[in-house]
């Protein structure tokens, strides 16, 4: 019955949840609606002005207002430049940049607006220029009246005024403006037609009024005998008459305008003022301008150049025109009223929208919560009674961690001391190998005859033994076994017995090692026991990347930070960034460096400063040296008081320590490859080992049998393959660069050098390791450490196989019966090689630089190659196949001599006959009497 009751609450919630939500979807889609009908689509619009006069801009201005009126919504973006170009090119492009639709634009000159006209067309913002053009074509509209056209209507209307001689005046606009240039055109070309008027002369104005009246000051002698003057517009119009008047010239000279804007000030009141006399109707354009701009914007047809019309206003219709601008005008007025009343409306149809939209959404939020409440409360209880099962659950799971904590704990402690029992096991025997070894190396005699084995073992035990002390040291740190004794010691004299152990590898390096302090005595707590391993660790380092006549150099100073800080700089190899960022790391290895170690050894040194509360840092570049810096704090403020060490402790035997670091740098084993003044061997190996010891031991051993050929890395392995090609490699598998197998994939791979044996010596010896180092194409895998007997037998035996599968292929037997043994690649090579001396054995030309052509390798490989495959130099072979031929043909074909003679490649019979012979023990012609 409860199982019934919970799933029916189960159902109501789930049917009051979905009522709620589609409420919900309802009410915010009829909001996303209302918001569409009434939220058309925005654009902005992007208006510059610059050219004209105030009112005349102002009356453009008002026009396009009043018809954007009719398209409510609509961004508009307006900016004047007064006449600036610059200015006006800077606000054009900080609306391209804030971003607009649309761009309307009355250019103040043509050429230097046209560069951002041409951006803002090919960003795809469509233009419409107003008013004047720019100098380039890239524009989407023109709006504007035809400044030819009105100069020439003015003409004509002057011409028209009487029929006697008449001199005209003509006052024009800015030199080398459009409008200015094409209105005293066709003013010029309209007076032409009119014999008895003259042109008197032209002056400038500027389309400024004060720039008129001072130019017609100028010329105040010639005015008395004008009759009228025709000035680029209005404003200048009406500096005439001002002129005109001040010399009591007013009454019979006619002066006539251009413009015909309303209002105070505009031509048509100064006409019906009887100001000026007429006044041409030059559009502004405005009102088209935004009638094109709307079907641009909305993909409607339009027209690309908009040309306006002008007429002559003079004082027979200027009554008629001043009525038609003020019905406009007051329609205009009452277009504004009526937008702000629908604005009004539209302001509280919005209000009154979004209260309803809130009461909706907050009822059917009301139901939802309702039916939300009413679950959560019957599920309340199944969730109380939940978390006390939980809550039970969660006890007992805390209770087994703790146990297994405690186990953990344990099993670490036993790793611990497994760990280091069987590390200080190893030092056992290794003091066993290092005394008698001691001893042996004390005895004369025993030294002489076997001194180089006895300082490699010890070399190697001292190295072992180095390495089991850094794994202990590191493994107290990083189980916090080890303790800090700290005592206040002179780190100057500190470091100063460090560096007296190298000093003796440094003269034998030829290494100049330096130590310079800013004072004799700096006081410092420290464990002398540990800090001691820091040091040996970087300046053991710097002797490994120190080349002969390089520098070692440790300064030692107080700095500011209250620390105490020794920097071992060294002028060797360097590092990168990738390796001095790596550096620290735990059992990390450079790949170049001369001297491979643990990896550790930086790392521990790192954990000890750190112990020390101290810092260490790197700073090195490639092949510019290396600088580390140990940073140690003053005082024994940073130290706890079970770390302080009140007594002082004794120092370590430096000596004695530095012998397992010295171990590695001394006698460092320099690679001598064969002398070749030593008597010579019949086979070479080339041996890649990157460890000196095992290097010079091989090369020692091996030595004795074949010629020897050295490398300690892939890629100078590679190189001296290509070189020497020599009859065997034997290579480690870990080494720096390439490695082992990877230099081996690339030999096999190689023409050159792929039938070269290939024997993999390497540490690795999981039977998945053995299975990788086969896959990649080597003829064996032997690991470490290996019985060298058994190493030269395999060694011996590669090469003897080598030497059997030569014999097979310089037989008798034709190159499609070869043994399968062979490796893929060699058989291709040797069936291409006899291919091509088959297909140019009647060829008497043909020489080995013909085949190394056709193969692609030097003449040198090639007669290696051929030399390790056939034990036999290619022009013996050429010959030897020439000979078998003739022999073949002599027994098969009706030939003569001489024919046989030329098809093997033979020019002379004689020569032919005297080589056969020579081979088996006849002539030819007593060959094909026999039939042999």
């Amino acid at each position: 019955m409860a199982f019934f009751l919970i799933k029916k609450q189960k159902q109501c919630f789930a049917i009051f949840y979905f009522f709620g939500v589609l409420c919900l979807f309802i009410s915010l889609l009829a909001l996303s609606s209302c918001n569409r009908a009434h939220n058309k689509t925005t654009y902005t619009i992007g208006f510059s002005q610059c050219v004209g006069s105030d009112l005349w801009r102002r009356t453009m201005l008002d026009e396009m207002k009043t018809e954007l009126s009719l398209h409510p919504g609509v961004n508009f973006v307006y900016s004047d430049a007064h006449g600036n170009s610059q200015t006006q090119v800077q606000q054009v492009s900080k609306m391209l940049e804030e971003g607009i639709d649309l761009l309307i634009i009355s250019p103040n000159e043509a050429q230097p607006l046209t560069p951002v006209v041409e951006s803002a067309y090919e960003k795809g913002i469509p233009v419409i220029v107003i008013d004047r053009k720019t100098a380039s074509s890239l524009y989407t509209a023109y709006v504007g009246a035809d400044n030819y056209a009105i100069g020439r209507m003015a003409g004509e209307y002057i011409g028209s005024m009487t029929k006697g001689p008449f001199n005209v005046m003509e006052v024009m606009g800015l030199p080398g403006s459009s409008p200015a240039i094409e209105r005293d055109r066709g003013f010029s070309d309209a007076i032409k037609k009119f014999p008895n008027v003259h042109l008197s002369n032209k002056i400038y104005g500027d389309w400024l009024k004060s720039n008129a009246e001072s130019a017609l000051s100028k010329v105040k002698e010639q005015l008395s005998t004008v009759d009228a003057i025709f000035a680029h517009n209005d404003v200048m119009a009406a500096g005439t008459r001002d002129i005109l008047n001040n010399l009591n010239l007013s009454k019979h000279i006619k002066v006539i305008g251009v413009d015909a804007l309303p209002g105070s000030g505009g031509g048509i009141k100064l006409v019906d003022e009887k100001v000026i006399n007429a006044t041409l109707l030059y559009p502004t354009g405005g009102k088209e301008a935004i009638v094109t701009a709307f079907q641009i914007l909305n993909k409607e047809p339009f027209g690309r150049d908009n040309i306006l019309q002008s007429l002559v206003i003079d004082s027979t219709n200027v009554h008629l025109m001043e009525l038609q601008w003020s019905k406009i005008n007051s329609q205009q007025n009452d277009i504004i009223k009526q937008e702000a009343l629908l604005q009004e409306q539209e302001e509280i149809y919005k209000n009154q929208q979004v209260v309803l939209n809130i009461l909706v959404i907050t009822l059917v939020l009301a139901v939802v919560f309702g039916g939300l409440a009413f679950y959560w409360l019957m599920e309340n209880r199944k969730i109380n009674k939940s978390l006390e099962l939980k809550n039970d659950e969660i006890l007992l799971q805390r209770n087994q961690l703790i146990e297994m904590s405690v186990r953990a704990e344990s099993a670490t402690e036993a790793r611990f001391n497994f760990f280091t029992n069987v590390s200080h096991e190893f030092r056992t025997p290794l003091t066993l190998m290092l005394g008698p070894i001691d001893d042996l190396l004390a005895n004369e005699k025993l030294t002489a005859l076997a001194g180089k084995n006895f300082k490699m073992i010890r070399q190697n035990a001292y190295r072992l033994l180095k390495l089991v002390n850094q794994l202990i040291d590191f493994r107290k740190i990083e189980f916090d076994k080890q303790s800090l004794k700290a005592s206040n010691n002179n780190i100057v004299e500190f470091v100063k017995d460090v560096l007296d152990s190298f000093q003796l590898m440094a003269e034998r390096a030829h290494i100049k090692l330096e130590l310079s302090s800013t004072q004799k005595e700096i006081m410092l707590w420290f464990d002398v026991n540990m800090l001691d391993k820091v040091f040996f660790n970087i300046i053991s380092n710097a002797f490994k990347f120190t080349s002969e006549d390089g520098k070692i150099k440790i300064n030692i100073y107080v700095g500011s930070d209250n620390f105490v800080h020794i920097e071992i700089s060294d002028n060797g190899t360097g590092m990168s960034e990738e390796e001095s960022s790596l550096i620290f790391n735990q059992f990390y290895q450079a790949d170049h460096a001369p001297i491979t170690g643990s990896g550790i050894g930086l790392s521990l040194s790192k954990e000890i400063v750190d112990f020390h509360h101290g810092l260490i840092k790197v700073k090195s570049k490639k092949w510019a040296g290396t600088t580390f810096t140990v940073s140690l704090p003053m005082g024994d403020d940073h130290l706890k008081g079970a770390e302080k060490f009140l007594c002082k402790n004794e120092w370590p035997d430096m000596a004695e320590r530095s012998d397992i670091y010295l171990a590695d740098l001394d006698n460092l084993v320099q690679v001598h490859e064969s002398d070749i003044f030593s008597s010579p061997k019949e086979f070479s190996i080339l041996i890649v080992e990157d460890n000196p010891d095992l290097l010079h031991y091989l090369m020692e051993k091996l030595g004795v049998y074949f010629e020897i050929f050295a490398a300690n890395n892939g890629n100078n392995a590679l190189i001296k393959a290509y070189e020497r090609v020599p009859d065997l490699i034997l290579s480690d598998v870990v080494l720096p660069g390439l490695s082992g197998k990877e230099l081996s994939v690339k030999l096999k791979s190689d023409l050159r050098t792929s039938h070269i044996p290939i024997i993999l010596l390497t540490a690795q010896g999981s039977v998945e390791h053995q299975i990788s180092g086969i896959e990649t194409k080597a003829d064996m895998y032997i690991t470490k450490p290996f019985n060298f007997d058994f190493l030269l037998a395999n060694i011996h035996n590669l090469i003897n196989n080598r030497a059997i599968l030569k014999e097979h292929f310089t037989s008798d037997v034709s190159p499609s019966e070869k043994m399968p043994g062979a490796k893929n690649i060699d058989k291709k090579f040797l069936n291409d090689f006899a291919g091509i001396v088959e297909q140019n054995l009647s060829n008497d030309k043909f020489s080995v630089e013909d085949i190394c052509k056709i193969i692609g390798i030097s003449r040198i490989q090639l007669y290696r190659k051929v030399k390790a495959l056939m034990g036999c130099n290619i022009t013996d072979y050429i010959l030897s196949r020439r000979l078998k031929k003739a022999k073949y043909l002599l027994n098969n074909e009706d030939l003569t001599i001489a024919e046989i003679t030329y098809k093997i490649g033979f020019s002379n019979p004689n020569y032919f006959a005297t080589v056969f012979k020579a081979k088996y023990g006849c002539t030819p012609s007593e060959f094909k009497r026999n039939k042999v």
